[in-house]
């Protein structure tokens, strides 16, 4: 409160409204994503997770870390470099940033590398599965590993000098290499460096022995063993592995090119060259290596990571599939078959009774493979249209595309070759499906098409209809079974219509269209979201009932979290489920002590996206394929659709509910962008394990 006078001279109160735009309302992006992977590498920590799942979710972090060094860190020093970058909603410049990162990311690597040596190796040997160092075999291992390194290792390496005459290697991205300190006065070099080769397999298992017992080395500690080998006549004084992260973001300019795809290929292929960002050694690796190394990087000390243990933790995915200990892994499950027919005829008339709504992984994915199939087969059907984001690497719906092509039917793709890491992927599908007649599309410049539609065209007997799948994620069957989403199967003819002019947008030359029940961006969908925030806001202040409840992975938009903040203050209860990234700071007095936050992170990614307004008490729902980021609402094309079929509303809302209940698998937020385990005295409840459960019993 202020103190101000009125006409009269007497003093009154005024209220001072709180500035929304205040850096202290709002997580940094990049913090809040750190803080992300500090969940997932909580549930490698949890004893109650099975051991090789625990080593999953070590992977996973690491892979996770990857791809942060590769693309939001690069891209925050190039920030840095150029001077221009205005700090974002919560205040942090780019160097300041970097700084806070550096010191987030080394507690984290500190708590990875604890984790591995603490209590997955001893949980791991404990059930006779041992990662061995070459001091530590047994004769007759030792035997093995040399032979295998002289037949298999040392033909394929080469070992290089570093010298005025010999200039540091080229090291690719992310590739194992060895640093050799060398020692002897007739030589112009005490450095060497042998680049491990990406054919070599990382993990080598010793295969002799008990059935139940599985015992490896690493390829680069064979190497540092027998490194001396590699340069003859020289002292080798120590061999050091040591792996570089480079900037992998492609950088494309789609206005001023002929050919987009040879465009993306040509960027592709400079991706392993970028500018280093990251330096990670081994810990015993000497100081004034170090440093050679990060003078030659152009880095320092704040990208400097020292590992004892492991350079690349993602290599021992493939354990997992190895080890044949099911006792070691999650409970097998197998999803439920939604109830189609299975006549080709019959699953469009089963869509014509009623809309279907899936819910992976907890009903298969089959269903949609199916649709895509049958249409790809039936004779009344005469065009087919898809998006493809990401797809599997031996597609089924590649090939049902490629066959309804060779049968005479039009068939038109829209591939985003953009889609990050996906790219080489995407290319050689889109080839494939050009090759056998399919209209392949890249969609609109400056724009990633990530929206994910199929609409299939069929003849009847009364005319045309039109038959429709919109999910919340990719065509990507393995993912699929990973991945919890949603999919709609409809002919809803306002929604076909609607998907029909978003096809005609995507692949000739329109304005945006009117749509009438789908909400897209990058023109529409922000406005929507907007609007039904305030909507909430207004019901509130007019003392009708008012709720928002939203699931996503990131929200980050700095106009949407000051609505949610505005209704909040209003009296709107707002429960937010956001997996990732939270740039919104739940709990402060007066600005968001209405707004609840949790991430639900388990055995299943959680990705759906779903939108939940009260509206007065007769609740609307929405599921999107769009997280509640500027970039999702404004550079990406993005649908979201609701779900108008009562009984289907009613299980979405059943969803929404068993979520909010979680108390085993879910953390909660607080005012900063910390999470702590839900408290609660209430039954345990895994939202997962439930779902899981009620599968089950279905079959």
């Amino acid at each position: 409160m202020a103190t101000a006078r009125d006409t009269t001279g007497n003093a009154m109160e005024k209220t001072v409204l709180p500035d929304l735009s205040d850096p202290s309302l709002y997580n940094n992006r990049e913090l809040s994503l750190l803080e992300y992977y500090q969940r997932v590498l909580e549930e490698a920590e949890d004893p109650k997770n099975p051991v090789l799942e625990r080593l999953k979710f070590l992977c996973i972090v690491a892979s996770n870390l990857d791809q942060f060094f590769e693309v939001r860190v690069a891209g925050l020093k190039q920030q840095r470099q150029s001077h221009l970058a205005l700090p974002g909603s919560d205040g942090m410049s780019p160097s300041e940033q970097l700084a806070a990162i550096s010191v987030r990311v080394r507690n984290m690597v500190q708590d990875m590398y604890r984790v591995w040596s603490q209590e997955l190796v001893p949980a791991l040997e404990e059930n006779n599965i041992f990662f061995l160092r070459c001091d530590e075999l047994t004769p007759e291992e030792k035997h093995y590993y040399t032979r295998y390194f002289e037949k298999s290792v040392y033909p394929v390496l080469t070992p290089l000098a570093v010298d005025p005459v010999h200039p540091f290697p080229q090291l690719l991205n992310k590739s194992l290499n060895v640093a050799v300190e060398l020692d002897g006065a007739d030589i112009t070099s005490q450095l060497g460096v042998v680049q491990v080769p990406h054919i070599l397999p990382r993990l080598l298992p010793y295969r002799a022995g008990e059935k139940r017992m599985y015992r490896y080395i690493f390829v680069g500690n064979l190497i540092q063993s027998h490194v001396s080998s590699l340069f003859h006549g020289v002292g080798v004084k120590g061999a050091y592995q040591f792996r570089i992260t480079r900037n992998s973001d492609l950088y494309l300019d789609e206005e001023e090119t002929d050919n987009f795809l040879k465009t993306v290929e040509h960027e592709l292929r400079k991706r392993s060259r970028g500018d280093a960002v990251r330096l990670e050694v081994q810990s015993d690796c000497p100081r004034h290596i170090i440093d050679q190394l990060l003078q030659t990087f152009g880095l320092t000390d704040e990208d400097l990571y020292e590992v004892d243990g492991p350079i690349n933790f993602q290599r021992l995915l493939s354990v997992i599939t190895d080890v044949d200990r099911t006792d070691l892994k999650f409970r097998p499950f197998a999803p439920a078959m939604a109830t189609l027919p299975e006549s080709a005829q019959d699953i469009f008339s089963q869509i014509r009774a009623k809309p279907v709504l899936l819910h992976h992984p907890y009903e298969s994915f089959q269903a949609v493979l199916d649709f895509i199939r049958q249409a790809a087969e039936d004779p009344s059907v005469l065009a087919i249209k898809q998006t493809l984001y990401r797809t599997s690497g031996d597609s089924p719906i590649v090939a049902s595309l490629v066959e309804a092509a060779e049968a005479g039917k039009q068939v038109t793709v829209v591939i985003e070759l953009k889609a990050r890491f996906d790219e080489a992927a995407n290319i050689r599908w889109a080839r494939m499906l050009q090759e056998a007649g399919v209209h392949v599309v890249y969609g609109i410049a400056g724009l990633i098409t990530r929206a994910k539609l199929t609409l299939v065209v069929r003849q009847e007997e009364n005319g045309i209809r039109r038959y429709l799948h919109l999910g919340t994620g990719n065509y990507h069957p393995s993912t699929a079974k990973l991945y919890e989403d949603f999919g709609l199967l409809t002919c809803d003819p306002k929604m076909t219509n609607d998907s029909a002019e978003l096809f005609n947008w995507l692949t000739g030359v329109s304005h945006f269209p009117e749509l009438k029940k789908i909400k897209a961006a990058p023109k529409g969908l922000y406005e929507f979201v907007l609007e039904m925030i305030q909507r909430e806001e207004h019901h509130a202040l007019a003392g009708k009932p008012a709720g928002i409840y939203v699931k996503v992975n990131a929200l980050v938009d700095e106009d949407v979290i000051q609505a949610l903040y505005a209704a909040s203050q209003a009296g709107v209860r707002v429960r937010l489920l956001v997996r990732g990234v939270c740039c919104l700071r739940p709990g402060i007095p007066g600005i968001s002590d209405n707004i609840a936050v949790r991430s639900i992170v388990g055995r299943f990614l959680e990705h759906s996206r779903i939108y939940r307004f009260e509206n007065a008490g007769k609740p609307e729902i929405y599921l999107s394929s769009a997280d509640w980021t500027a970039r999702n609402f404004l550079q990406r094309v993005e649908i979201c659709f609701p779900v108008d079929d009562g009984q289907l509303r009613s299980r979405v809302d059943e969803v929404l509910k068993i979520y909010w209940q979680d108390n085993l698998k879910a953390r909660e937020q607080g005012t900063d962008a910390t999470y702590c385990r839900v408290a609660s005295d209430d039954e345990p409840v895994d939202a997962q394990t439930f779902f899981l459960e009620q599968t089950r019993k279905r079959k």
